[in-house]
């Protein structure tokens, strides 16, 4: 059995993901993970709902998160503030004649 270097768990890159922190090797992204431990999920019922990840890599992407909390909870408001105007776009859209 060889140890794992846990720095090598979570990864970048630009092209994947718009550049969020994902688990290597994986397209699943830290705030992915962060939503549904937030939603109440432990992290073994998140390595199970998504089959391909080990519950190491679960726990490194709470750990990023938690690290990094601030980063994450950016993103997920920028992107709730989007959703919320394209919704209200959409709205306006549908009443025009």
């Amino acid at each position: 059995m060889t140890a794992t270097d846990i720095g090598t768990l979570i990864t970048r890159s630009p092209e994947i993901r718009g550049g969020r922190p994902r688990i290597a090797g994986t397209g699943v992204t830290v705030r992915r993970i962060a939503v549904l431990h937030r939603q109440g999920l432990l992290p073994e019922a998140i390595a199970e709902e998504f089959g391909h990840l080990s519950l190491a890599q679960v726990h490194a992407a709470l750990a990023y998160y938690y690290a990094n909390r601030s980063e994450i909870e950016d993103d997920l408001a920028q992107e709730e503030t989007e959703y919320d105007r394209l919704e209200r776009q959409h709205a306006s859209d549908t009443r025009q004649p």
